[in-house]
């Protein structure tokens, strides 16, 4: 089950689980850091380091929740980075490492977007041509106009993920609604992936360790490799890291758009904004 790509994505690459429906969080009073909630936050032990991740129920719910309880039972581990692309995606999750398997779980529908409401605002929103676009948690996104909401049934407007660098998403091939067990972490920003893949995850720590893994299509061997996934909540006390992400939500991420803002003009999006992260 290859990644399929769209004719823009290829010349791109030539150049170059039940679960709660919002993540839970601690957000300290008047702090500008908050503590991801550790069941939706996956710990990936490669060969070239560790990668820390956290996931988006809330944007992707049967995705997250497959991804999930694949990690629980131990599937993802030993599995290889079987196709790595320079400035695209490196992908997995494939028992057969080849792009051509999936789990014994039915394929998941696309969740390509999500409907949110008054109680999933987007952090630090920005205008992005009609539409708005800022964050949800780390997770970068892009919706309609929040005050549309008042003019549909269910109060909701239509969200999506922007594919930026450290964004997780769902390999699928060309059906949408084929995404199974394999999935990709973004190297670099690839706008043409939004609304047409699922988004559910972005890295907290390990980006680096991303795109530090062996490129080819495929990889040639030894394939670098996932040695170990496992869910924060799920590691022994003495071994867990303690993670504080900063709040998009806060005055100093505001801050940190702000500049950023100012620096690029008019050519700003979320992709160029890095979320702070604290790993002990």
């Amino acid at each position: 089950m290859k990644l399929a790509m769209s004719a823009a994505v290829l010349a791109l690459a030539a150049v170059s689980a039940p679960l709660q429906a919002a993540s839970a969080q601690t957000v300290a009073a008047g702090s500008d850091w908050r503590t991801p909630d550790p069941n939706n936050v996956i710990v990936v032990e490669t060969n070239k380091g560790r990668i820390i991740a956290e996931l988006y129920p809330q944007a992707a719910l049967n995705h997250v929740e497959r991804v999930r309880g694949l990690v629980k039972s131990g599937f993802y581990d030993g599995l290889t980075f079987f196709r790595v692309i320079s400035d695209f995606m490196a992908q997995t999750g494939d028992p057969q490492n080849t792009g051509m398997g999936g789990s014994d779980q039915p394929n998941l529908a696309a969740e390509f977007t999500f409907r949110r409401g008054a109680d999933t605002p987007v952090a630090q929103s920005f205008k992005a041509g009609t539409n708005e676009s800022g964050w949800v948690g780390v997770l970068p996104v892009t919706s309609q106009p929040s005050a549309l909401a008042v003019m549909t049934a269910d109060r909701k407007v239509a969200t999506w993920g922007n594919f930026c660098s450290g964004v997780l998403g769902m390999a699928r091939a060309g059906d949408p609604d084929s995404a199974n067990s394999q999935f990709f972490f973004m190297r670099q920003p690839n706008a043409s992936l939004d609304k047409t893949y699922t988004a559910f995850g972005r890295v907290l720590q390990g980006l680096d360790v991303v795109r530090n893994i062996k490129v080819g299509e495929p990889a040639p061997d030894p394939q670098d490799k996932m040695l170990s996934v496992k869910l924060l909540a799920d590691l022994p006390a003495d071994k867990r890291p303690s993670v504080q992400v900063m709040d998009t939500r806060s005055a100093a991420f505001k801050a940190l758009v702000a500049k950023r803002q100012a620096e690029l003009g008019g050519s700003f999006t979320n992709c160029d904004v890095d979320v702070p992260v604290q790993v002990k």
